[in-house]
């Protein structure tokens, strides 16, 4: 596996004109397998370095209210509202790839949970879906208490702003495509500030839990589903996850074609929503993912030109198409202390990309600052005595950017680099420098 060097060995370098931003020293990002296993992101690196990190010099805690009144406050955490002018709907799929064999629980049929999240005209006629579904959400509050050591009994997670099963609405020859894989034992949960915003632009986005590999997936009629990715991860650990999540995207994508047609490939054959059939554009796909979802986003390129653009969000790229590259556009997005100058996969794979590229920095951020642990983790900072010791390896973590602004600043360049892609319309937002959105540098 591969782990980033400290942060102050080197520095990318500060385009001209701008100030360099102060970066959260000595935090070690694990981009390859550095999702955390619950709210408190340390989990997933520690698990994945062997230690914990030690600095926190410039971590700023935030002490919330006494334990005695937080057992009396209900906690209800929220997601920023999409930005986009479409209202937005969702629903789920179990899939199952008959013609493959599961990679941990061989000789079982490899199954799937996947989302879809998509604009509607009706989405205010049908109940909002919750972030996670009820066992998934119990068995996650259960973690994250212990590893934050405080209780969550009174924390109520997230309501999505998708309208369960609501109409699918599409235009002309139907909505581009977006797939979005989490990190290495995360959820495809942890990606929904993200996800809705996208879809209020108008696109049909698919999210995949990568069952085993990630944290928990909740199956139909509550079957919950642990991870098996070992403690201590290994390069060859890393390749068999990143094998079995190459073959589940390129399974989905057969799906969706299923899906288009008019065809129900749901396992119990849940009714879909109305309006599915030919509303999904598979002449525009692209990908993104964070952490080794960003490795899944390049690895899948490399292997199916159905994928047209693709974005990593702070993820190493430890496959072979760091060596092959690829000839069609991808943006990478990193942390504070993330970049080409301290991770050699970026540079390798940068040196290879033949088609259009961009790569920026969210300053003052950390790598759980491109999933929901960031607002999240935040909400409950302010609301929860947290011990001092835990708000501080967290907030190394998330960062010290606010919450808000992280997500707008993703949500933006995001959506310009998917418009510029799959639509072809240029808001210049990639060009340069925007004043509206300080917190990106451009790195050449």
């Amino acid at each position: 596996m591969i782990s980033q060097p400290p942060a102050d060995e080197a520095r990318p370098p500060v385009p001209s004109g701008s100030k360099r931003p102060p970066v959260l020293k000595r935090r070690s990002v694990v981009a390859t397998a550095g999702t955390a296993s619950v709210l408190l992101a340390i989990t997933g690196t520690a698990a994945a370095t062997g230690h914990m990190p030690t600095r926190t010099e410039t971590a700023k805690v935030v002490h919330g209210p006494t334990a005695q009144a937080a057992q009396r406050q209900t906690v209800r955490l929220s997601l920023p509202a999409p930005t986009g002018p479409r209202r937005i709907g969702t629903t789920s799929l179990h899939l199952i790839d008959r013609a493959r064999q599961d990679p941990w629980t061989s000789p079982a049929r490899r199954e799937l949970m996947i989302s879809l999240w998509y604009p509607t005209l009706s989405a205010d006629a049908h109940r909002r879906v919750p972030w996670l579904t009820r066992a998934a959400a119990s068995q996650y509050l259960t973690q994250a208490g212990r590893d934050l050591q405080t209780p969550l009994d009174k924390v109520v997670l997230p309501v999505t702003h998708a309208g369960h099963g609501a109409p699918v609405h599409a235009r002309g020859r139907g909505n581009p495509v977006v797939l979005f894989s989490p990190g290495y034992g995360s959820m495809r949960a942890q990606g929904t500030a993200l996800v809705e915003d996208l879809a209020s632009r108008g696109y049909v986005v698919v999210t995949i839990d990568h069952t085993y590999d990630s944290q928990l997936v909740e199956f139909p009629h509550g079957r919950l589903e642990l991870s098996r990715k070992p403690a201590q991860p290994t390069p060859k650990d890393i390749a068999k996850a990143l094998k079995a999540r190459l073959d589940d995207t390129k399974f989905v994508m057969d799906q969706l074609a299923a899906l288009n047609a008019g065809r129900n490939p749901d396992a119990g054959r849940r009714r879909l929503p109305r309006g599915l059939k030919g509303s999904l554009d598979l002449s525009k796909i692209g990908m993104f993912g964070h952490s080794l979802g960003g490795a899944t986003a390049a690895d899948t390129m490399a292997e199916d030109s159905r994928i047209l653009a693709g974005a990593d969000l702070d993820g190493s790229i430890p496959g072979a198409v760091a060596d092959t590259g690829l000839d069609r556009p991808f943006l990478l997005m990193s942390n504070a202390t993330h970049g080409r100058y301290n991770d050699p996969t970026w540079e390798q794979f940068w040196s290879n990309l033949r088609g259009w590229r961009r790569e920026l920095l969210l300053r003052d951020s950390g790598h759980q600052t491109y999933t929901d642990l960031s607002p999240m983790a935040q909400q409950l900072m302010r609301a929860l005595p947290i011990p001092p010791q835990v708000a501080a390896r967290l907030t190394e973590s998330i960062g010290t950017i606010d919450a808000g602004r992280a997500v707008a600043a993703q949500r933006a360049y995001l959506g310009a680099f998917f418009d510029l892609h799959l639509r072809h319309h240029d808001n210049r937002l990639l060009s340069g420098p925007s004043p509206h959105y300080p917190e990106i540098q451009f790195v050449p």
